[in-house]
């Protein structure tokens, strides 16, 4: 790092563009300093003001220098688009980051957002900024501002009021060229087709965006023509601000349409830059209309470099602009859980006999994958062809209204989630307790139909193919393959838990669908569109579209779960990576398969037990690593904070100590 008397001397008014930006960089770099100190870089920034002052023909060379800069580079793209996308599209400015992300700037540039990025590069110099005192920005705007005698002593101090006045003048000009093109920006994103048919019809009618340009050069006239204090300006500003109001009310009038039809990202982001647009339009008028303006352009300018920080984060752009499709799934995912949690006998009962309908029908799932095993087939042909009969299966299974115990955290969890939203008393905790024994109780009832009817069917089907064709469902040696696959001893919690990940994934794609299809009006397109009557019929077209309605995501995420659980060996595999899934109901039928394949002796081998203890544990991380995921999505899609989580673990623990028969059977 050069020292400040290298930075004074290498100050050259005539460099090229490249070498006057590195001149700027290397100065900033030097009041950075490397101590991550705000109060010592404000002193190296005063530090700076003495040397320039004191230093002859310095301030003369600065001016010039300055004047040059503003001269070539343009501060108002900078203060008016400087955070948003070019283009008002998720994926063109998902686009840009990775640029920002992966390529190295270049100070060889008159584009103000690059420059400024590589001037202020970390989030450390909002700090600084924001600290640097009225008397020292009024010397660094008189230093900037003023050519200093001739005979190269520095100038006397006038009052600070005073300093800078022509300066003051040109960052007023900046600051209402960036408001006017925000302003024109905010008009045009309201005009767009994609947020007029989504808007009320009152806020139609009300037309806000239509006057918002003429209310800002209302505001630019009396500005110019009466001044900062005129009561003219007052009545534009509240004018223009009472219009500002307006337009962000009539984009928060689609939000309600998204609720009811379905969320794009795609739309939410346009919806958050015009959001952010109107945000920076009122921080540029506080700038421009402030007593203090160079200190409220120091604190603008620190905003900024939060931005620019947020800019480069690719996570930041996904998280804030999927928050609204991560509600609309775990809402759907609500609505859907409430099923699945049982509250009294009766449909605790009801929820085995549908767990057993779909232990039955997994059996024969089974059976078909010990079929395809035994093709011999290429690794991925054998798993695209597995993945065909576990996705027919999971949607027969649907189809016939039975139950698969882990496609159930994943929708339970958001209706869980929902309630955490009122627990001020303590009525409202030992009803949340209630829901959670209810959950659990729902899962372990699941869990044992499928796994206690999996298991004497898939035997059965076994005995019956060995009077049939005189040999059990597998040999020997594949039974031994399932044991050793199965056992306690290997890797087999650990591909529980990636199991767990792979329903909670599923889950997302069934709901992701879902919107899609609800945002697209795809029911209504069934139901009324010309060429669709004409094939099926009137009543036909109604009964299919209410069909596809209600059934869609259960079809998506179990085709998805079906291929996931069928291709992902074979495919990270290829890789090298060799993922496996376990998959509760198929292992304890895989396991069954294996102990009608070796008889009675089997029950004397250890390897036999050390399975049927993994068993139990396959189902629990099944089920907890998909519940866990699924409700910290939705805790987040509901914004769900401040729950008192101790006040939660300490009734959940007195609900076990008094009750622990409830959360498996209903009292």
């Amino acid at each position: 790092m050069s020292t400040l008397t290298e930075l004074l001397d290498l100050l050259e008014p005539k460099a090229g563009l490249a070498g006057r930006h590195l001149w700027l960089i290397a100065l900033l770099d030097w009041i950075r300093g490397k101590d991550n100190n705000p109060q010592a870089a404000v002193a190296r920034l005063r530090l700076f003001l003495d040397a320039a002052q004191a230093r002859p023909g310095f301030q003369a060379r600065l001016h010039q220098w300055w004047r040059t800069l503003v001269a070539t580079v343009d501060a108002t793209p900078l203060l008016a688009d400087f955070g948003f996308a070019p283009r008002a599209a998720f994926l063109s400015e998902l686009g840009e980051r990775l640029r920002y992300k992966l390529l190295p700037g270049t100070p060889e540039t008159t584009h103000a957002a690059e420059l400024f990025m590589l001037l202020f590069p970390t989030p450390f110099d909002a700090r600084w900024l924001k600290l640097i005192d009225e008397d020292s920005l009024a010397r660094l705007g008189l230093l900037l501002n003023t050519t200093p005698p001739d005979d190269g002593e520095a100038a006397a101090d006038p009052e600070p009021q005073h300093a800078g006045n022509t300066l003051l003048q040109d960052w007023q000009a900046v600051l209402m060229e960036a408001l006017t093109y925000c302003t024109s920006q905010v008009v045009a994103t309201g005009f767009s087709p994609e947020l007029r048919l989504r808007m009320s019809p009152q806020t139609l009618q009300a037309r806000p965006f239509h006057g918002l340009a003429g209310d800002l050069d209302a505001l630019r006239s009396a500005l110019l023509s009466h001044g900062p204090d005129s009561g003219a300006l007052h009545l534009a500003l509240d004018q223009f601000k009472s219009r500002l109001e307006a337009c962000r009310s009539a984009a928060s009038s689609i939000y309600a349409h998204l609720d009811e039809h379905g969320i794009s990202v795609g739309l939410v982001f346009r919806l958050r830059q015009l959001r952010e647009r109107i945000l920076r339009i009122r921080e540029l008028l506080d700038c421009l209309l402030s007593d203090k303006p160079a200190g409220s352009a120091m604190q603008l300018l620190a905003r900024l470099v939060l931005l620019a920080e947020e800019r480069r984060s690719i996570r930041a752009l996904v998280a804030a602009n999927s928050t609204l499709l991560a509600a609309k799934v775990a809402e759907r995912g609500a609505e859907t859980g409430e099923h699945y949690i049982t509250r009294d006998r009766a449909a605790y009962v009801q929820m085995l006999g549908k767990a057993a309908g779909g232990g039955a029908l997994t059996a024969g799932t089974v059976l078909l994958k010990f079929m395809v095993v035994a093709l011999a087939l290429s690794a991925f042909w054998s798993g695209f062809v597995a993945s065909l009969v576990y996705a027919t299966s999971f949607v027969l299974i649907q189809l016939l209204h039975f139950t698969l115990a882990t496609k159930q955290p994943a929708m339970t969890a958001p209706a869980l989630a929902a309630k955490l939203k009122d627990l001020r008393s303590t009525e409202a905790v030992g009803e949340f307790v209630d829901e959670v024994t209810h959950l659990v109780r729902s899962q372990v009832a699941a869990v044992l139909g499928n796994v206690l009817m999996v298991v004497p069917v898939v035997i059965l089907i076994s005995v019956g193919i060995q009077f049939g064709l005189g040999h059990p469902m597998i040999d020997a040696r594949e039974a031994a393959h399932v044991l050793q696959t199965l056992s306690l001893l290997g890797p087999t919690l650990l591909w529980a838990a990636f199991t767990g990940a792979v329903l909670f994934t599923a889950s997302i794609i069934g709901g992701w669908v879902e919107n899609w299809f609800v945002l697209y009006r795809l029911a209504s397109a069934m139901r009324y569109n010309p060429r669709i009557t004409r094939v099926l019929g009137v009543a036909r077209a109604r009964r299919w579209s209410a069909f596809m309605h209600d059934n869609i995501s259960g079809f998506t995420s179990n085709i998805a779960l079906g291929f996931m659980l069928g291709l992902i060996p074979p495919m990270t595999g290829f890789f090298g990576l060799e993922l496996e899934v376990r998959h509760v109901t198929l292992s304890a039928g895989q396991l069954a398969a294996a102990a009608a394949a070796l008889g009675w002796d089997a029950l004397r081998l250890p390897a036999l037990w050390w399975c049927v203890a993994a068993i139990p544990l396959i189902g629990a991380l099944n089920l907890g690593v998909s519940f866990y995921l699924a409700f910290r999505l939705a805790l987040q899609a509901h914004n769900v904070s401040g729950v008192d989580r101790a006040r939660i673990r300490s009734a959940i623990w007195a609900r076990w100590r008094s009750k622990p028969s409830s959360f498996f059977v209903p009292g």
